[in-house]
């Protein structure tokens, strides 16, 4: 008894227990706001952001990125080139000596050959025989590759000069779009045609222009193939996304239905699992004893060191050590079992009165959707307003003669200034084959030489929108199941839209705490980035000194984050409860976990056993349902769909898999919060009162019967 009598009066190392209030009901209503200045910087914040995108949306044009771009500067697949989306480039090979196409044009650095918008990419072999140069132009060249202000019927240039200016391609081979632009096709550079060997300007060895094409986009080769998967893995979206819904809806069924089940079978679902996790580990005793036995004649002193660690499990002390080691930790877990099972008996029925709070909020588990379109929204500004401040600057373009040979060319190769629209290469008469090519951005103005700045701003803003809005779903959540708690006849007392009460309350009073939960979470998340960047950026150059600080710094601030989380979790639970500031509600929070450490230690495996038998049991469970539905090992009387329709049955599966952990995730997660929340609140209970008429237990009649209390009031008391 004297025991039990210091658990439920601790002294005051971690504070004084809280103190009966007769006037306290449940989250408090008459409350004001807290943590004002945090709240301003907070909105002063989220206005500065907005500045910053609209700033970037009036200075940036996403058309760099979004769109590829001729040799004067126009854009392919929109105005005067709506037409024409893909570009063509007239001399690979010079591309091809280079880095890889791809990057080069999206880094906005062009590659040195002309380049001109086409309506579809050539998919066959052309190129000029030395017969070729003494035809007429318009039966040599294909017109819808030419440059488009070249006309090749009123021309009397001869095809030696249309080549020697790049007005048409001498040559080309089968390409693919990709991303816009026309990318030769690896399947067919296998087969190059002989006469290429003859072709001027060409290497003589066909093997040689092969290799030159598919070494120098080797980065992109992969992408040829993946774009074929592609097109298939979007057929089969097309013809089975009615029945990957269906796979979804199941799943969120089967995680509404454990969810309520879980009222009625909680206990039962816990001592399973418990048991099969000892008899998990006594097997593994067992096994390890077997072959402890049947190497009675192997010893690792006849081992030796060796790389090959399979034959260590040949020897005799190998598997003592491990059947030390499990022995150790059966008798671990069979002591905790056993000296710990009324908290066992606890955490169970908190769990049970989650699951029966749940069913009295049935829109509790739809909140998740406000937090995921919130999360969207952050997401979604936080790209624009990075892609429009990455385009922020003007374009640059510069004279470049891609055959400079001539001293006049040579002067004005990449130093000259043009503008696409007007530049006519008859004003460079001493340069043959001029163009008007982009090179950057301009970096000189204000805002551009500020945009690397405003690039972290997005991105600590971001951070801080994220965790803020993320606070705000916790809060408004606990909110509501502490007023389900502290209603005394249920459901009588339960407030009427306890969410959305929640939610209010959160909104008007609490801004500035949540606010500032967040920005404590966002700065530690900032130093982790900068730690990994360091880490990214040095890798090659540490000493193993070095390495070995900045992985501890990595740890620690990845453990520090860790505990920020649940800290935030728990003051965000006593806010929404007694309406005080953050750093008080954090202290409060911390001080009554601590005198109550061992329950929440306990409370906290259980509950995380069983969600994660619950994420088990659903994504497990629809997952192998597809896989038979869409393999065609299950067939639907009447149903038209056919799997032998499908490229790759295994996408579908995967969708209907990853949606189901989605859904699951946010279901358990609202039920996470219900736990912890029902959990801090029957800590305040035992605390506040002792079951007598004046002061009695708000708490179920079911955790009263595990801790051998009741209340002595006469009040009839109604549970559902």
């Amino acid at each position: 008894m004297g025991k039990k009598r210091d658990e439920e009066n601790p002294t005051s190392a971690y504070g004084e227990p809280a103190q009966y209030d007769p006037t306290f009901k449940g989250p408090i209503h008459n409350r004001g706001c807290t943590d004002i200045i945090c709240c301003v910087l907070f909105l002063l914040v989220v206005l500065g952001y907005i500045a910053v995108g609209i700033s970037a949306w009036l200075f940036g044009d996403p058309r760099h990125v979004l769109y590829p771009r001729n040799s004067t500067g126009w854009y392919c697949g929109i105005e005067p080139n709506e037409n024409r989306p893909n570009l063509f480039y007239f001399d690979v090979l010079k591309c091809a000596v280079s880095v890889n196409i791809m990057a080069q044009s999206l880094n906005g650095f062009q590659c040195p050959t002309t380049q001109v918008c086409v309506e579809r990419c050539p998919t066959d072999f052309y190129a000029l025989t030395p017969l070729d140069y003494f035809e007429n132009p318009v039966d040599v060249f294909n017109a819808s590759l030419c440059v488009p202000s070249f006309d090749l019927t009123t021309t009397d240039l001869t095809v030696q000069q249309i080549v020697d200016q790049d007005l048409c391609p001498f040559f080309y081979v089968p390409t693919i779009p990709v991303l816009g632009r026309c990318l030769p096709d690896a399947s067919a550079l296998n087969v190059i045609p002989s006469y290429f060997s003859s072709v001027p300007g060409l290497p003589s060895s066909i093997n040689e222009t092969s290799n030159t094409i598919r070494n120098g986009t080797v980065d992109v080769v992969n992408g040829f193939s993946a774009r074929d998967i592609g097109l298939r893995i979007f057929e089969d979206f097309a013809s089975s996304w009615p029945w990957i819904l269906v796979g979804l809806l199941i799943a969120m069924l089967v995680s509404l239905l454990f969810l309520l089940l879980l009222r009625f079978i909680a206990g039962i679902m816990v001592w399973v699992l418990i048991i099969g996790v000892l008899g998990a580990g006594a097997y593994g005793i067992w096994h390890c004893y077997w072959e402890y036995e049947n190497f009675k004649d192997a010893s690792i002193s006849d081992v030796g060191l060796t790389t090959n660690f399979q034959t260590y499990l040949q020897v005799q002390e190998t598997w003592l050590a491990f059947l030390i080691i499990i022995s150790v930790v059966e008798g671990i877990i069979l002591l905790t079992v056993i000296f710990l099972r009324t908290r066992i008996l606890i955490a169970i029925a908190l769990i049970q009165e989650s699951s029966k709070a749940i069913s009295h909020m049935m829109s509790a588990l739809l909140y998740p959707l406000v937090t995921f379109v919130l999360l969207l929204v952050c997401v979604a500004y936080w790209g624009a307003t990075a892609l429009y401040l990455a385009t922020s600057g003007d374009p640059i373009y510069k004279v470049v003669a891609l055959n400079a040979t001539m001293d006049d060319c040579e002067s004005i190769n990449g130093t000259a200034d043009c503008e696409p629209e007007t530049f006519s290469p008859s004003d460079y008469p001493g340069c043959s084959s001029v163009s008007c090519i982009f090179i950057k951005y301009n970096e000189e103005g204000l805002f551009q030489k500020s945009a690397i700045y405003l690039q972290i701003f997005n991105a600590v803003a971001f951070l801080w929108c994220v965790n803020f809005a993320i606070a705000l779903g916790q809060c408004t959540l606990a909110g509501a199941f502490a007023s389900y708690y502290w209603a005394f006849n249920k459901p009588e007392d339960i407030p009427t839209f306890p969410v959305c009460g929640g939610f209010m309350r959160s909104l008007r009073y609490h801004v500035g705490s949540l606010a500032f939960g967040a920005l404590i979470l966002t700065l530690i998340q900032i130093i982790r980035i900068v730690l990994e960047y360091i880490d990214h950026k040095t890798s090659g150059a540490q000493n193993p000194v070095a390495r070995f600080i900045l992985t501890c710094l990595k740890c620690c601030f990845w453990c520090l984050e860790k505990f920020i989380k649940f800290l935030n979790r728990n003051a965000y639970i006593m806010i929404a409860i007694y309406g005080k500031n953050f750093c008080v509600s954090a202290k409060n929070a911390f001080m009554l976990l601590m005198r109550n450490v061992i329950r929440v230690v306990v409370l906290d495996k259980v509950t995380d056993l069983l969600l994660f038998f619950g994420k088990l049991l659903v994504v497990g469970g629809v997952g192998v349902l597809s896989f038979f539905f869409f393999s065609g090992r299950i067939v639907l009387p009447g149903n038209t769909f056919q799997s032998s329709s499908l490229n790759y049955y295994w996408m579908p599966i995967i969708t209907v898999a990853f949606g189901s952990y989605l859904i699951a995730h946010g279901f358990f997660s609202v039920y996470s919060m219900c736990v912890d929340t029902l959990f801090l609140c029957f800590l305040e209970d035992l605390e506040r009162n002792d079951g007598s008429m004046e002061k009695p237990y708000f708490m179920s009649k079911s955790l009263m019967k595990i801790l051998n209390k009741s209340n002595k009031t006469p009040k009839k008391r109604r549970e559902n």
